[in-house]
């Protein structure tokens, strides 16, 4: 269990800290919002945090293996709706892996990112692709 404290700062901008370990994060509305877009925004943070779970799903089966996947990169584009309601619409993201590997890992690592809890704890409506790139970076 993780405890979050979010205080609300002005300027449509939060500031969140993180109870066990004091990290912080700060966000606004972005511009296309009303906001000042200095920082992520909320749904911005989805989008990290979605790359983030990957990653490191994709970096546990890569510990397990042995494999250094050092280096892997991931660009996320998140496009907002603006009906029904303004949500998240589609998360596209490419994973760029300076290496390639074996199908057998291949596979393996794909399958990894594929159990992102992230991943499956978006609203089933938000389209969500994972395209990989071996050997590229």
């Amino acid at each position: 269990m993780a405890e979050i404290d979010i205080w609300y700062e002005g300027d449509l901008s939060t500031r969140c800290v993180h109870r066990e370990n004091g990290a912080e994060i700060t966000t606004d509305a972005p511009k296309d919002n009303q906001g000042l877009g200095r920082v992520f925004s909320p749904t911005d943070l989805v989008a990290a945090a979605l790359g983030s779970c990957v990653l490191t799903l994709m970096g546990m089966i890569a510990r397990k293996r042995n494999i250094d996947i050092k280096g892997t990169k991931m660009t996320i584009v998140k496009e907002m709706q603006a009906a029904p309601s303004r949500r998240i619409g589609r998360l596209t993201a490419h994973v760029y892996c300076p290496h390639e590997f074996s199908p057998e890992i291949t596979e393996q690592l794909i399958r990894a990112a594929q159990t992102c809890p992230v991943k499956h704890s978006l609203h089933p409506d938000i389209q969500q692709e994972l395209i990989f790139h071996w050997g590229a970076s």
